[in-house]
Formats: structure tokens, sequence, C-alpha cells
């Protein structure tokens, strides 16, 4: 980072945040859950009450597994406007929890369901979609592995799942098990006694298994599936959202301050949209301009965070950050829209001797280290952007 290297002590970049979710893609259109009920012996004009009956037993045993765990049943959330990552934090405190299931929380949540509705056309009930209201269940637990997690699942068809690791909160667990000593707070690490060791950690994320890493995670919560759905039913899971974060680790908060007002300044200065555009791997044509193809919504805000600044870039639903909080500088790239970036990789049921095509990048999982390569990239570019900074007059004397 230019002149900013003296008071540097280390540096990391993984993942962050990610938002995996499940789908049963045999239930995912009403069609197909028509089909479904069939083959289970129940008509569509049922539907209701068979769901209902169903999503009883879903709720008994997470009332059972709760008990067993954490010896209390399930918190009721009067309201979808309560924080539930806060409860279960501030749970953990007043419980001492080391390690394990912190707690179950339900909340009554809109969902996307089935309806059953009389068919004129068919002269019988068929299933429809529907924007309903149903239970669903929350999860937290400070997981041995992966440290401070949840997991969210709908107690109606078609049963959705979500489930949200913290890449830093991995790190923690991982670093703990090397006996290796640092000071955190939430999911900045503040020091690390052993920079190296920790890079090699995050890297070997992308090593895991994440079929078996999400399925079993879906088992210990969803236990009844193979009674209620049978055996043949799995998840398919995509990738909703994850945040790939570069932190640059300083001596101390006053070392890094000051330079946060010449970053700031110079972001904001030339932070033109061309260079946003490069910065996120967008096309722009040697003028400048945006590819005529692109059409990309580009939006910038500037605000204060925690103790410090922000400065945020969103394109095409994908951003890139930086901000300084404490005596660390993250610069991160947030993706929910992979589709956006095309890159190398196999045709979907193509023959292999066909090779690899610039293609789009896909949301599941078989593209997670895609992701983690494209995220880490425009990062880099960001950072080279920033390294650039030499001007230190204040930001608020110069805009």
């Amino acid at each position: 980072m230019g002149y900013a290297q003296n008071p540097i002590r280390g540096s990391i970049e993984g993942f962050d945040r990610l938002v995996f979710k499940g789908t049963l893609k045999p239930l995912a259109f009403a069609l197909g859950m028509q089909a479904f009920l069939k083959s289970r012996g129940v008509l569509n004009k049922d539907y209701k009450d068979w769901v209902t009956k169903q999503s009883a037993a879903i709720i008994e045993s997470a009332e059972a597994y709760s008990q067993k765990h954490c010896g209390r049943g399930i918190i009721y959330i009067p309201s979808i406007n309560i924080r539930k990552e806060e409860l279960a934090h501030n749970l953990q405190k007043e419980s001492s929890v080391k390690d394990g299931l912190i707690g179950v929380w339900s909340c009554v949540e809109s969902c996307m369901t089935y309806r059953s509705t009389f068919d004129a056309t068919a002269g019988y009930p068929s299933l429809r979609p529907e924007k309903s209201r149903c239970k669903h269940l929350y999860f937290y637990f400070d997981h041995s592995d992966y440290g401070f997690m949840s997991i969210r699942l709908q107690t109606w068809a078609p049963y959705g799942i979500q489930i949200a690791v913290n890449g830093r909160e991995w790190l923690r667990r991982s670093l703990d098990k090397e006996k290796c000593k640092y000071i955190v707070d939430g999911n900045k690490f503040l020091h690390i006694d052993d920079y190296e060791l920790a890079q090699k950690l995050l890297n070997s994320q992308l090593d895991v298994n994440w079929e078996q890493m999400l399925s079993g995670f879906s088992k210990e919560v969803f236990p009844g599936m193979p009674e209620i759905l049978g055996e043949g039913m799995k998840y398919y899971w995509t990738l909703w959202q994850s945040e790939m974060a570069r932190d640059y680790i300083f001596t101390d908060p006053q070392s890094l301050s000051p330079l946060m007002e010449s970053l700031l300044r110079h972001a904001i200065i030339t932070g033109t949209y061309d260079r946003v555009l490069k910065y996120m791997g967008r096309p722009v044509r040697k003028d400048g301009q945006p590819h005529p193809l692109a059409n990309p919504e580009l939006l910038t805000k500037v605000n204060a965070w925690h103790d410090g600044m922000r400065v945020r870039h969103y394109v095409d639903n994908n951003s890139v950050k930086f901000y300084n909080q404490q005596n660390v500088l993250r610069i991160e790239m947030t993706m929910n829209n992979p589709q956006k970036y095309l890159v190398q990789r196999l045709k979907e049921n193509d023959d292999k001797t066909n090779g690899k095509k610039y293609l789009p990048m896909r949301k599941g999982i078989a593209d997670i280290n895609l992701r983690a390569k494209v995220s880490a990239e425009r990062n880099k570019s960001f950072a080279e952007q920033l390294a650039a900074v030499s001007d230190k007059t204040p930001v608020g004397k110069q805009v």
C-alpha cells in the first residue's frame, strides 16, 4: 500500500461473509410439487393439511434438538425487525456458550409456497405458487470448526434453507487449533502472531467439500427430511452472497487515521465511472465509455463507519469498498451477481473433451473457487488504485 508499508504489521485476504441457499429443485415449481404429492398418495386438495402436519413435525424435532443441546426450547421472536444475530450473541454471552448450539429461534416471515385452488380447465384442484407467511426456524451455533454461524429453515414446502458462515470466524477456530495467538474484534483481526500461517489457513478454506459441509448442516437441523420427502431428495446449493476481504493490519489506529484522509480524497476524486468499472472488471471502451452492451448501473456512497469512514462503489448489484476500523484497513468485494463475470469453465452437461469456454460465472457451489479468484482480482485492482495516493492534504479541504 504505497507509503503506508512501514506501519503495517501484516495483511490477510480471504472470505468474510458467505451466505448459501439450498433449493429442493423437484419441489421448486408447482407441477413438480404436484408430482411429488401424487407419489406420496396426497391429493392436491389436501396440500394444506399435509404441509401443516409436516411443519408441526419439523418444529417438534427442532424443539427436541434445542432442549437436548442447550437445555432450552425454541424462543419465539414476535417481530421480523428484531435482529436475530444480536439475540444470539447476547444469549451466548449470558449462557457462556463456548462451543456448539447457542439456541433456536422461530419467527413468522414471508415465504413462497403453494396454494390449492380449483382449476376450471383441468377440472380438479391444482397447486399454484403463492406468497404467504409461515414459521421459520433460526439455529445459531459457535461451531468447533466454523465459528459463529446460522441456519434458517422454512417449515413449509418447498423447505428452503439458508446457511451463513464467516471466513474470519472459520479462521478464528483454525488459529485456535494451531495454538496461534491473536486479538480479534468481531470479524476483524487486530493482531495475529503468525500472518503467514493465517493466510495459509484462509487459502485452505477453498479446499473444503462444500456439498458435504452444507448437506451435513441440513441433516443436523432437518433430520426428518428423508421421512417427509424420501431418501432421494437432496438440496441444490448456491452461494447467494459472498464477501472477499483484504485486511491491512496497522500497528495502531493512530498510524492508520492520517492515511485515511488521503485515501478518502483519492478515492472520491479519482473514482470516476470508467475507473470504477475497471475496478469491477466491467468492459470499458478505449475512450473510457462503458461498452454499449454492458448497460451498467453505478452508484458510489461515502459514509461514516464505526470509528472510521467508508467508500463503496456499486455496479450491477456487486460492490467494492474500503473502510477503516480501529487499526484495520479493509478492502472488500461483495458479490451478489456472479453472472456478470465471464470465466473459463466447462459447460454444464458438456463433454469434457470439448474443453473450457468463457461462460458466465454460476451461483452454484461448483464455481466457488472461480468466484474467489475474481473477487481477489477486484480487490487487487482497487488496492493498486489506492496505492497511487501521495497527497496528504485532508479530504475535508479538498472536496
